[in-house]
């Protein structure tokens, strides 16, 4: 009758039954009889909520720093079960995809491997498929923050499906019902991919070898390969982006080498001063370090009375190269300073009569 104090609420331990709500009571809202499936909902939009924010921090971190995929899918197994997500599992694959993107190529290929092992254990090749249908559609947003997403999706795409860890139609369900001009990017670039590799089971190479497993002759090459498509376009940005998907800062100084080794084996005053741009920009972005610069023209300095017996005029345009680097800040005046000024002397045989040739 509303008078309160103690026992009001009944005795200890006694347990209320689930009163029915009465349609005649004052305060009876028939709108809020579907408060369970809100909670529901509630939960579930709760749990995908808490898989995003774990899932970076445990896992993807994880992996890029054990590289180790057996752990990574125990984990996975765990946190999924935990969250009982149900249908919406398929979200880790689009987020671990969204991810990459904005990461290095060694974190894609990671990725890619990743995405293959866990078909069949954790997602299907249903959850899969939807999660890059997802991602196809959300291209015009991820383009955003990722420029190249269409055509870097489009290799996620060609790889999976080469690992069978996205059905093999999948493509074909998009023929003629793509309307975004980004998901028709990707999807072409899948296409490529796959028609090239045909007879080949998985396309392995599509994201390259990470830096530090790659052999030095290759890097080598691919250094060269880089400058000389330098000098062709002139586009700075495209080689700083090329020597930054080698991810090998420690090897730098080889790019440094090569390219000072090219301006001497070059005709002309082009190659030069673009080469002065190239390390100029290089070392402002802090992409070669001062040690690097170092190490790399000391290498040159070394070889120099080797590399003068092929380019006579070597030493000529080791010295014009050199001032021109230090007037752009490039390179200390204490490296300046320490490059050899003059060729060497050198004995013929006793059919010059012995003399010494300059």
């Amino acid at each position: 009758g509303g008078a309160g104090g103690k026992g009001v609420w009944g005795a200890a331990g006694m347990v209320y039954e689930m009163e029915e709500p009465d349609a005649r009571d004052p305060n009876y809202d028939e709108s809020s009889q579907d408060t369970p499936c809100r909670i529901l909902l509630f939960i579930e939009a709760s749990g995908l909520e808490a898989f995003r924010a774990l899932f970076m921090p445990r896992l993807l971190l994880k992996l890029v720093q054990t590289r180790n995929l057996r752990s990574i899918i125990v984990s996975l197994q765990a946190l999924l079960k935990e969250l009982n997500l149900g249908p919406n599992k398929y979200e880790f694959s689009s987020l671990a995809v969204v991810l990459a993107l904005e990461g290095k190529a060694s974190h894609r290929e990671l990725m890619s491997r990743l995405l293959s092992d866990l078909v069949g254990r954790v997602l299907s090749e249903d959850d899969m498929a939807r999660a890059f249908d997802k991602m196809l559609t959300d291209l015009p947003d991820l383009i955003l923050d990722t420029p190249e997403a269409p055509q870097m999706l489009g290799q996620f795409i060609a790889r999976a499906i080469a690992d069978h860890a996205l059905p093999m139609n999948f493509l074909d369900r998009y023929k003629g019902k793509v309307d975004c001009d980004h998901a028709r990017a990707a999807l072409d670039r899948a296409a490529v991919l796959l028609s090239m590799k045909r007879e080949i089971v998985r396309l392995d190479n599509v994201w390259g070898v990470g830096g530090g497993q790659r052999p030095v002759r290759h890097l080598i090459k691919e250094m060269n390969l880089l400058l000389k498509e330098y000098l062709v376009s002139g586009e700075v940005s495209e080689a700083e982006h090329c020597l930054r998907d080698l991810e090998v800062p420690h090897f730098h100084h080889e790019l440094v080498y090569e390219a000072v080794v090219m301006v001497l084996e070059s005709k002309g005053e082009t190659a030069v001063q673009m080469m002065v741009k190239l390390l100029k920009v290089f070392w402002e972005t802090g992409l070669i370090t001062l040690d690097q610069m170092n190490r790399g023209f000391q290498r040159v300095y070394n070889e120099l009375p080797d590399i003068n017996l092929d380019v006579p005029h070597a030493h000529t345009i080791m010295e014009t190269f050199v001032d021109l680097c230090f007037q752009e800040s490039v390179i200390t005046k204490q490296l300046r300073d320490a490059c050899p000024s003059r060729g060497r002397k050198r004995f013929v045989s006793e059919g010059d009569g012995g003399r010494i040739k300059q």
